[in-house]
């Protein structure tokens, strides 16, 4: 039976998603574990694998873009299965291409019907072909009302007066035929400047946004400043910022830790660790795991708003925000209960060069209960950090300073660090919130506390 390939859901948020490009054509062999196609998220582009071996059939002409998630965008065949085809409706009778169609002539197309539910079809070794040829196989006929084969593919292509072959990815040939951007044109162009290499998405939006600025009407006065596009991420992004601050109840409060002894604590492990050659933890690291045990001990800041019921989940995962340049992405440490402070720096160090090289697979993005966000690398004190749905709270780091503190009944320069919770008032009141918030400060001010658990 033919396995249906659909947009996945990468994420507990995930509606939709983009499918950026195809790694194997109409017709190639799968087998699984190999990387399928590529789908961009609200988060990051994801490879997606291939769940099952088989031959790859893509469904044409999807709409709209980004897809909503459980579209079927194609089937992994058998050998010698039927692609399965659209029907006109729930009572007409399936009708499908056997896979050795793509060897046939059209003599061998009077076994098969003309059509399925009323739209013509095609075997996917003419499609393919015709995509080779420059060939719109929608403008051809079968003399006598069957599917379109090689060979018609070929006879119509030997009428022209020159056959252009265009290699070009499905996702550049859906983007082309939207916009009206001539592939044979395009394909002569990057032939000259890149022989062999295949037309991507980019070299079409390159066309589309070439045609448009040939289009536009001179600017009335010259514009201050440069106009940056808005990527889909990003786009995304601030969808997902905004819908948290409309959705939820936020409320952030601030405090100021007493972060000498934390310093000391880390600067011993720096002496420590670096002559061996093991990974020192950061600061970051080490909140993370205070974090976790302050959460132990007020659950609720774990929880999250679901419809008519608060959800406090048994494990507490946290999400880290990671700065990379296709915008900010928060991969997951699991368990991190269960894990010492080198296994957490270990794991956040890979996560974090994962995200930056955009290797992030699905689970590495998603089931975060609680997130910590750190600006302290930048000089920032206190911040508003906002809610990471569908979480109910998160922690911002400032940076560590020297002041002025009250110390031992005096005055003594100090190591301190602004600490900002935004939480959903929905969730927890401000009198859990705050003494989650005083745990963290205690447990940064007396490392001991926690370093012990």
């Amino acid at each position: 039976m033919a396995y249906e390939v659909v947009v996945p859901r990468l994420g507990l948020t995930m509606e939709e998603g983009r499918i950026v490009e195809w790694y194997k054509e109409d017709g190639e062999t799968v087998e699984v574990g190999e990387p399928l196609f590529a789908v961009e998220t609200d988060k990051a582009i994801l490879d997606v694998e291939a769940p099952v071996n088989g031959i790859v059939y893509h469904v044409p002409d999807l709409s709209p873009d980004p897809l909503p998630i459980g579209v079927v965008i194609g089937y992994i065949l058998a050998p010698g299965e039927g692609v399965p085809l659209p029907q006109a409706s729930p009572a007409a009778t399936s009708t499908a291409i056997p896979a050795e169609a793509a060897v046939s002539t059209p003599a061998a197309a009077s076994v098969q019907t003309a059509s399925a539910g009323g739209k013509k079809l095609v075997s996917p070794a003419a499609r393919r072909r015709a995509k080779e040829l420059g060939i719109d196989w929608r403008t051809i006929e079968h003399p006598e009302g069957g599917p379109i084969m090689v060979a018609h593919v070929e006879e119509a292509a030997r009428s022209r007066e020159q056959v252009v072959r265009i290699q070009a990815s499905p996702v550049a040939r859906r983007l082309a035929e939207a916009a009206g951007i001539d592939l044979a044109e395009l394909a002569a162009q990057k032939r000259k400047r890149q022989p062999g290499e295949r037309i991507k998405r980019e070299d079409v939006e390159a066309a589309i946004a070439a045609r448009e600025a040939a289009a536009a009407p001179p600017p009335p006065a010259p514009v201050v400043g440069e106009a940056m596009p808005i990527t889909h991420i990003r786009r995304l992004i601030a969808q997902r910022m905004v819908e948290s601050t409309h959705t939820t109840a936020p409320l952030t409060l601030t405090t100021e830790a007493d972060a000498t002894e934390l310093v000391a604590l880390r600067e011993r492990l720096k002496a420590t660790l670096s002559p061996r050659g093991v990974v020192v933890p950061t600061y970051t690291d080490l909140i993370i795991r205070l974090t976790a045990l302050a959460l132990q001990e007020h659950p609720l800041l774990n929880a999250y708003w679901k419809e008519d019921e608060i959800i406090v989940p048994t494990g507490i995962h946290i999400a880290v925000a990671v700065d990379t340049e296709a915008g900010l992405l928060v991969p997951v440490i699991r368990d991190v209960l269960s894990k010492s402070v080198q296994q957490i720096t270990e794991e956040a160090r890979a996560l974090a060069e994962k995200a930056r090289a955009r290797q992030l697979g699905p689970d590495d993005l998603q089931g975060g209960t609680f997130t910590v966000t750190n600006l302290g690398v930048y000089g920032i004190d206190a911040f508003t950090p906002i809610i990471n749905l569908p979480q109910c709270a998160i922690l911002g780091v400032g940076r560590i300073i020297g002041k002025p503190a009250a110390y031992n009944d005096e005055i003594a320069l100090r190591q301190m660090m602004a600490l900002s919770l935004t939480f959903d008032h929905r969730v927890v009141d401000g009198g859990p919130a705050a003494r989650f918030l005083k745990t963290i400060r205690e447990y940064v001010e007396q490392p001991y506390l926690w370093m012990v658990r």
